[in-house]
C-alpha cells in the first residue's frame, strides 16, 4: 500500500510563489544555451512537459539562453542518468526526470548512480495513472477487465514504458491484487504505448492522462479505474482502486535536477526560473488539463522527497523480483 499527501492547489501555487519573492536577484546566468535532458522518449508525459517548460521559459523570457530538449529514453532512462553524471559540475544541463530516477539504479546497481547526488531544482507536479482499454473491447468497468483478462491468462498483453519502472509496477500489482496473469511488453515512451492500445495492438496500459488523451477525447479508447485517492475530474466515471476495495494509490514525480556538482549560484538561477514556469497560468492550465498533482518543491525538501520514495520503489521492486 502506498500513500500520498497531495497539497490543494492553492497552497501548491502559494509555494511556488513564495519560493519565486524568496529568491534573491541571481548574478550568475548561463553563458550558453542549456541541454534540457528527457529521460524518457518522444512523445511521452515526460516529453510534453518539458516541451511545454521549454516554451513557457520562451514565451515569457524567463532565461537569458534558450532551453534544448534532448531525448535519452535508452535503458529505462540509464542513458540519461549517465549522461547526467558524467556532466559533474556542468551548469548547463538540467534534466526532467520520472519515478525510473529511482528505479533504474536500484535495478542496475552497477550504474553507480547515486541521486542524492544530483542538484535539486524543482518537483513540477505528481502524475497520476489510469487503466486503459480500447473501447472496442466493450469492457467498461474493472469486473468486466478482470474477467476478460483472467480468460486470455498471459495473453493479454499491458503494453508499458521500459522495464521495471512504473507501468510494470502497476501491471504487478494488478496481477497479484486480481490473481492475474497479464503479459508485461515495454516500449520506449508513454506516446508509443499510448498509440499500441489505440491501434488494438495490446489489450491495455496504464498511461498517464496526458499520454493517452487524445485518443480518450477521439473515442478510441476508455478509463476504467484510477491509481488516485479520489477520481479525477477530467474521469468522473473512472472510480478508484480504493472505491473497488484496493487500497492502492501511486503517482509519477514530474521533476527537475542538475548536474551534481552544479553551482550553486546556478543552482539558485534554475530553481527561480522554474518556480516562475510553475507560476505561470499556462503551467497551471496544463496541470488541471492533464490531471497533474501535487506542489512546487526544491532544496532539502525536494532531496527528502527522493530519499522517500526510492525507500518506497525499494520495497517495491523487491516484491516482484526485480532487485
Amino acid at each position: 500500500m502506498i500513500k500520498r499527501k497531495l497539497l490543494l492547489p492553492l497552497i501548491a501555487l502559494a509555494s511556488a510563489v513564495a519560493v519565486l519573492a524568496a529568491a534573491p536577484a541571481q548574478a550568475w546566468e548561463p553563458k550558453k544555451p542549456v541541454d534540457f535532458v528527457i529521460m524518457a522518449g518522444k512523445g511521452g508525459g515526460a516529453d510534453k512537459m518539458a516541451r511545454l517548460m521549454q516554451s513557457v521559459i520562451e514565451k515569457h523570457g524567463l532565461a537569458s539562453k534558450p532551453f534544448v530538449p534532448i531525448n535519452k529514453p535508452g535503458g529505462s532512462g540509464a542513458e540519461a542518468l549517465i549522461h547526467m553524471k558524467g556532466k559533474q559540475g556542468d551548469n548547463h544541463t538540467v534534466m526532467v526526470t520520472l519515478n525510473s530516477f529511482y528505479t533504474t539504479p536500484l535495478r542496475q546497481p552497477g550504474l553507480d548512480v547515486d541521486i542524492s547526488t544530483f542538484t535539486p531544482v524543482g518537483r513540477m507536479a505528481e502524475d497520476t495513472f489510469l487503466l486503459w482499454v480500447n473501447v472496442d473491447s466493450g469492457i467498461t468497468n474493472v469486473d468486466e477487465f478482470v474477467a476478460a483478462a483472467r480468460a486470455a491468462g498471459s495473453d493479454w498483453l499491458m503494453a508499458g514504458t521500459g522495464k521495471g519502472q512504473e507501468d510494470q509496477l502497476l501491471t504487478t500489482f494488478l496481477n497479484k491484487a486480481y490473481d492475474l496473469k497479464i503479459k508485461y511488453v515495454p516500449f520506449k515512451g508513454g506516446g508509443r504505448v499510448a498509440k499500441e492500445l489505440a491501434g488494438n495492438h495490446c489489450n491495455s496500459t496504464v498511461n498517464n492522462p496526458s499520454e493517452q488523451l487524445g485518443f480518450y477525447q477521439a473515442g478510441k479508447t476508455r478509463a476504467i479505474a484510477s491509481f488516485t485517492p479520489t477520481r479525477l475530474p477530467l474521469f468522473p466515471d473512472a472510480p478508484t482502486f480504493k472505491e473497488l476495495g484496493k487500497d492502492y494509490v501511486y503517482f509519477m514525480q514530474r521533476s527537475v535536477v542538475g548536474a551534481p556538482g552544479m553551482s550553486d549560484e546556478a543552482a539558485a538561477y534554475y530553481r527561480d526560473v522554474f518556480a516562475r514556469v510553475y507560476a505561470t497560468d499556462e503551467w497551471q492550465a496544463y496541470m488541471t488539463k492533464k490531471s497533474l498533482m501535487g506542489g512546487f518543491l526544491t532544496g532539502p525538501k525536494l532531496k527528502a522527497y527522493w530519499a522517500r520514495e526510492k525507500a518506497v520503489h525499494e520495497v517495491i521492486l523487491k516484491d516482484i523480483g526485480e532487485i
